[in-house]
């Protein structure tokens, strides 16, 4: 369940219109100065692009230190792309991204805990609690030293920051049996061990039940009291104290790419009454 380090990705982004830039940049202001104290994370226009045309794009953000903020944006590839961004796993391709003071991606990566994002902590089958346990401990301990299985007391020490009043997920039960709140709550605690200054969480969607997702929130919130959340879900949520909410635009991958061809048209016909002209004057 651990990670090796900010992944290198040599490719360039265009600028696509914001038409909400102003009115995020105004909330994640009045968020992030709530406190007084600076924001954990700026973002100022920020771009990603791959092999197939841009992921997002650009995007400004300003998230508060301290407390849970949310991000409300489309779900996918582009969504999971910024958030693993913000903590260090990826390089923009333009902008500046900082995060508590640090701006190159092998800074930002130790101060940031990142959970719930499919391509990065996919649990096998048949693996239980127990086993993804050991394997964190192992990861987290020194090179020399013989960890053996994970135990009850080992158990309770990862998980009970995380899952709070909540009853744990049982020692030799399989993953994959453990329900989805638990699943996600797990992932958590084995993302945090090191409880670095921000914690990301990838997806608020994946808990489908409302009752159990009201309950995910509520210990996100637990966690804010020590720690930056970075969270996402594609419709924001209500009911909760959360720092902020802070709708981004740019990460509509059809949207992108709609524009993106659009420009292309632009710039042809330009081009093209450009040759027309210089035919005439000859």
């Amino acid at each position: 369940m651990s990670e090796s380090g900010p992944a290198e990705v040599d490719t360039s982004a265009g600028r696509a219109p914001a038409l909400e830039a102003d009115a995020t940049a105004d909330a994640t202001r009045d968020a992030a100065t709530e406190s007084g104290r600076p924001p954990a994370v700026i973002a100022g226009g920020i771009t990603m692009r791959g092999p197939w045309g841009p992921v997002y794009g650009p995007v400004d953000l300003e998230i508060p230190d301290g407390g849970v903020t949310v991000l409300v944006c489309p779900a996918g590839t582009p969504r999971d792309a910024l958030l693993m961004t913000i903590s260090g796993r990826m390089k923009p391709m333009s902008g500046q991204l900082t995060v508590f003071g640090a701006t190159r991606a092998k800074r930002i990566f130790p101060l940031c805990a990142l959970a719930g994002i499919k391509e990065l902590d996919t649990v096998s089958e048949s693996v239980t609690v127990r086993d993804l346990i050991t394997e964190q401990l192992r990861w987290d301990a020194s090179w020399y030293r013989f960890i053996g299985q994970a135990r009850q007391d080992d158990l309770v020490r990862v998980c009970a920051p995380v899952f709070g009043d909540l009853p744990l997920p049982p020692l030799m039960e399989y993953f994959e049996l453990i329900s989805e709140l638990d699943q996600l709550l797990l992932r958590i605690a084995l993302a945090n061990t090191r409880r670095p200054p921000v914690l990301v969480v990838g997806n608020l969607d994946v808990v489908t039940s409302d009752s159990n997702r009201d309950t995910l929130i509520e210990r996100l919130i637990d966690l804010g009291r020590a720690q930056t959340v970075v969270t996402a879900t594609v419709n924001g949520v209500a009911g909760h104290a959360v720092r902020a909410q802070i709708a981004v635009p740019n990460t509509d991958r059809a949207q992108l790419v709609k524009t993106q061809k659009s420009v292309k048209t632009l710039k042809s016909v330009k081009t093209l009454k450009s040759v027309k002209t210089q035919k005439s004057k000859g």
